[in-house]
């Protein structure tokens, strides 16, 4: 789940619907239609992002065995340290091309499952972290037009492991990655230097829920003046990433019910007002979903509890903010 900003190009996942002989039309109400593109792409979209060549990179997790389309020239990916299939001559990642409606198979190597990343200011798509043989991994994909380029792997080059971590672009060109699985910190990547390590963030080890978690692929958000909202759990701060300090913290989301992986709300950065002059830029988030408290033990149990319907609005640059607005959809 590419995040993570995450927060990925979802238009795509009707290439994954079920082949239809005739395409699939289905009217909406505010005019427009879903049409089927492509019957399979080989690959599941676990996670995607469009790139600035207005291709798709599509990869999943490579420890389940094989997928649906071959490496190309009789290639196969011979790992070791593979749980399911050492010898795999399939790919788990494609990249398809929105003009000629087709697929590449592309060649990624460790697990790259509930692994994050952002867009490089020159358009490459960096993924870190992951499970198993992934988890200290960096790939990086440089888009090109003729089919020439691929993942680049650089092994072991995380301070942490990182699964289910974010990671945002940040204005000096490098990307943070915040947390992940039993990881209450935060690194940077690319390192300026050999020294440069992870840093403790407690906020991370305060959200966390025990056996639940909760606070796993944290909303991050750039904020105007250059320091980061981070959403966790059910409330956020503002962080100053260079001081490493805290600078705010924000009230607790209305109802108090977590919104982060498991729970598996999302979160957006809504169009900044006052661009134009005429007072301070303004910048707000919508947080909408998640879950109610003690749904994942509930599922655990063969409970199945609905997801909320609510989002919760916020004005981050607000220097006093008083609440999140509330607001419900169905």
């Amino acid at each position: 789940m590419a995040s993570t900003p995450l927060l990925h190009h979802f238009i795509i996942l009707l290439l994954l619907l079920p082949f239809q002989h005739n395409p699939l039309t289905l009217a909406a109400p505010g005019g427009g239609h879903w049409k089927l593109l492509l019957a399979n792409t080989g690959v599941s979209a676990m996670h995607m992002q469009l790139l600035n060549t207005d291709r798709v990179v599509i990869f999943d997790l490579t420890d389940f065995g094989p997928s649906n389309i071959s490496l190309p020239n009789g290639k196969c990916r011979n790992n070791p340290k593979d749980l399911t299939l050492k010898i795999d001559c399939t790919a788990h990642s494609v990249e398809y091309d929105v003009a000629s409606n087709s697929v590449r198979p592309l060649n990624v190597f460790t697990n790259v499952w509930c692994s994050s990343g952002a867009a490089m200011p020159d358009g490459s798509l960096v993924e870190t972290g992951g499970f198993n043989d992934g988890d200290r991994n960096a790939r990086v994909f440089k888009p090109c037009s003729d089919n020439s380029c691929d993942w680049q792997e650089f092994n072991t080059v995380l301070t942490e492991k990182r699964w289910y971590a974010s990671n945002h672009i940040l204005p000096d060109g490098r990307q943070i990655i915040i947390g992940g699985r039993g990881q209450f910190t935060y690194e940077f990547y690319p390192k300026r230097t050999g020294a440069d390590a992870s840093y403790n963030l407690p906020f991370l080890s305060q959200t966390n829920d025990p056996r639940i978690e909760n606070n796993l692929y944290p909303f991050v958000f750039l904020n105007v003046e250059g320091n980061l909202f981070i959403f966790a759990n059910n409330r956020a701060i503002l962080f100053d990433y260079v001081k490493g300090a805290v600078v705010k913290t924000y009230p607790t989301i209305p109802g108090g019910d977590p919104r982060s992986y498991p729970s598996s709300g999302s979160a957006v950065l809504l169009p900044l007002r006052n661009l134009q002059g005429g007072g301070n830029i303004t910048a707000e988030v919508l947080v909408c979903g998640g879950a109610p408290k003690g749904s994942f033990t509930s599922a655990n149990n063969g409970k199945f509890v609905g997801a909320l319907n609510t989002c919760g609005r916020i004005q981050i640059t607000d220097p006093n903010p008083m609440g999140y607005g509330d607001h419900a959809f169905s």
